[in-house]
């Protein structure tokens, strides 16, 4: 590991991308390649191929992706396939050809079947179809694992993938209508203490979720992209699950907020649960 290694960081401006960046420059590194959108559109496949030549990155975290909550997946289905299974390809692609020492793409816990055994292992990725709600989005990220798969085979490349939890952090997406939902709930939180009215919550309040620190998942990543030598993507969580209305009561306290709290069951509850097991990057990182 060199402080001096040219790393690209795709999705600089999101959540885990900023991260990353923050954690790498806290870590000494000064070789950090960032590109905005209008720089670089990493759907254009040609635009991709001549940026990874123009830069010869040595490794990448792949971070970039058109990502949100329930509402985003459910309106803007063919939207979030079509812009993630480019950006996936055409990154993994030119990096390939760049020859980047090692990449690191992320995953979700979405990509996982709806049907499946709990808790969430990687060898269930690929064994039925995602929940209804979001598999455009799902499908898009599982070929990012099926490509990488591929070209470990043929071209003998380390590349991985991580597949995390519910991430929160600075840089969320707060987005009423495209956020996640630890930022969605913090955003209409703040409106509703601010304007005084009441704080409604979609869904029943029951599903669980298990969520992780952006800044943790950097750490991880950093330790990954130079240390991680196995094949099967790595599941990144925390050991404990919280109910959606555990996360309100919560957020409620945090923001001494006085008034009124709605559960709307007429909105979508998503998977009751998605509980994964975090046993082998424990192993590796105790």
């Amino acid at each position: 590991m060199d402080s001096n290694s040219k790393i690209f960081v795709a999705g600089h401006n999101g959540l885990v991308g900023s991260a990353i960046v923050r954690h790498l420059e806290e870590q000494g590194f000064t070789n950090i390649i960032t590109v905005s959108r209008f720089e670089c559109d990493l759907t254009d496949q040609n635009a991709v191929k001549i940026f990874f030549m123009m830069e010869q990155p040595e490794y990448v975290f792949l971070a970039a992706a058109k990502v949100g909550g329930i509402g985003g997946n459910s309106n803007y289905k063919g939207q979030y396939f079509y812009e993630n299974i480019l950006i996936n390809t055409n990154v993994i692609e030119a990096a390939r050809q760049a020859g980047v020492q090692n990449l690191v793409s992320f995953l979700s816990t979405c990509v996982f079947p709806d049907k499946v055994s709990y808790p969430l292992t990687v060898d269930q990725v690929h064994q039925g179809d995602p929940h209804d709600s979001n598999y455009p989005y799902a499908y898009a990220k599982r070929m990012a694992d099926i490509q990488i798969r591929a070209y470990r085979e043929q071209y003998n490349i380390n590349y991985t993938s991580i597949i995390p939890s519910n991430i929160y952090g600075p840089n969320d997406n707060f987005s009423l209508e495209h956020g996640h939902v630890m930022p969605m709930l913090i955003h209409k939180l703040y409106l509703a203490k601010k304007n005084k009215t009441d704080f409604i919550v979609w869904g029943s309040g029951k599903p669980l979720r298990e969520f992780i620190y952006s800044k943790d998942i950097a750490k991880i990543a950093e330790w990954v992209l130079f240390n991680y030598k196995g094949t099967d993507p790595l599941i990144v969580s925390g050991d404990e699950e919280i109910s959606i209305k555990d996360l309100v009561g919560i957020l409620v306290d945090e923001f001494k907020f006085k008034g009124k709290v709605r559960f709307d069951k007429t909105k979508p509850d998503g998977q009751l649960r998605k509980p994964s097991d975090n046993s082998a990057i424990k192993e590796l990182m105790p």
